[in-house]
């Protein structure tokens, strides 16, 4: 089985990341109140961020690195468990 090339590996942790986190669904109320584990507002805001860079850049053909698609995974994996911790997903 041929493994994907680092823009197709982007692209699918992208989808991913967009499937497992709902950034649309969470609005400012929910993720702010009582007390809360890390700031998951601001954590929300910097993924989604990131993911659109990559989103641009993808669609301007620009290649990642094998450390980009590891940062971002490792950043998306730290963020879901934050979101998991308060009770966001």
């Amino acid at each position: 089985m041929k493994k994907p090339d680092t823009s197709s590996a982007m692209r699918e942790l992208v989808t991913q990341i967009r499937a497992h986190i709902p950034f649309d669904e969470l609005d400012d109320a929910r993720v702010c109140s009582g007390s809360c584990i890390g700031c998951a507002k601001n954590l929300l805001e910097y993924l989604e961020q990131e993911i659109i860079h990559w989103e641009y850049s993808l669609a301007r053909d620009e290649t990642p690195s094998l450390g980009d698609i590891n940062k971002l995974a490792r950043s998306a994996k730290k963020i879901y468990k934050v979101l998991q911790l308060n009770k966001l997903v």
